[in-house]
């Protein structure tokens, strides 16, 4: 199980990474609010290698199958002590792998699209519908996440686990809620890092 957390630990490391290469760019920022905008996003996308998206979405596919390993080994772990809990981790944890690739890939097309058709209003406008109508991948990976990161903490909060109750903040969901309003690029992978670095030493 350890093993396999060290590898999730990897995994969420260079999806973070591979995040990163889509928020941060050569001339500045990618914000979501700038999609509205042409001028601006042209200006931040401007000098952006097209292999930049295009190793995102790869190594952020290897990278998802990586820390999938590290959520099983952890439901695995839950159903020593509660089934129920490591039944909807189970699900929750297909949701997230499934539904999060897509997201990941879904995120990397628009800006390679955006620069490969000349950063024009009209390839804003593609990426916009592209981007629109396959939200839902987003909308359902981070349930996923929630239905997780919920279960775990109550679990651990509620004493089902051998886990003290303070170990409840070892988990994605509040380190991710902790971490966004800082607006650091990539937050949930690092918060997926440090909490299987948490759990590896306390389990």
């Amino acid at each position: 199980m350890k093993a396999l957390f060290l590898v999730a630990i990897v995994g969420h490391l260079l999806c973070g990474v591979c995040d990163c290469l889509l928020i941060y760019l050569p001339s500045g920022r990618f914000r979501f609010e700038d999609m509205g905008d042409n001028h601006k996003l042209s200006a931040a996308f401007k000098g952006l290698p097209l292999r930049n998206p295009l190793l995102s979405m790869l190594l952020g596919c290897l990278a998802m199958c990586l820390f999938t390993f590290g959520y099983l080994a952890l439901c695995d772990w839950m159903s020593a002590y509660s089934a129920t809990c490591a039944a909807l981790m189970r699900v929750s944890c297909v949701v997230v792998a499934t539904f999060g690739m897509a997201h990941h890939v879904f995120c990397g097309v628009p800006e390679w699209l955006y620069v490969r058709l000349g950063r024009t209003q009209e390839a804003l406008d593609i990426i916009n519908e592209f981007f629109k109508k396959t939200s839902i991948t987003m909308v359902v990976c981070y349930l996923g996440f929630l239905v997780f990161g919920v279960t775990l903490f109550v679990a651990v909060v509620t004493g089902l686990t051998p886990l003290p109750r303070w170990a409840c903040v070892f988990n994605i969901l509040p380190l991710m809620l902790a971490l966004f309003p800082l607006r650091v690029g990539g937050a949930g992978n690092w918060a997926g890092a440090i909490m299987f670095a948490g759990l590896y030493f306390l389990l």
